[in-house]
């Protein structure tokens, strides 16, 4: 079994309107050091197999149809076996 962690996050070339809400809202707060806040998705799941080829196969497509939009979003991904627990 493998654990895989997910982060997905807009492209530098994408606006990213709620990442400038929460900058707004820092300086509001009084944090005027805050400069280019950016808003992603960290998402995290098992895959239930033991072989390392396809768990990283379907951790790529699963990330790529679902969890991203790949017009926006790039992906990036860490994949590592867990022992089982009975």
């Amino acid at each position: 079994m493998f654990k895989a962690t997910v982060i997905v996050k807009r492209r530098p070339t994408i606006l990213d309107p709620q990442g400038k809400a929460v900058e707004q809202g820092a300086r509001l707060l009084g944090f005027n050091n805050v400069k280019n806040t950016r808003i992603g998705k960290y998402i995290e799941f098992f895959i239930d197999t033991d072989d390392r080829e396809v768990a990283e196969k379907e951790l790529k497509e699963y990330s790529e149809k679902l969890l991203s939009n790949p017009i926006m979003e790039d992906f990036e991904y860490h994949l590592e076996q867990v022992n089982q627990k009975n």
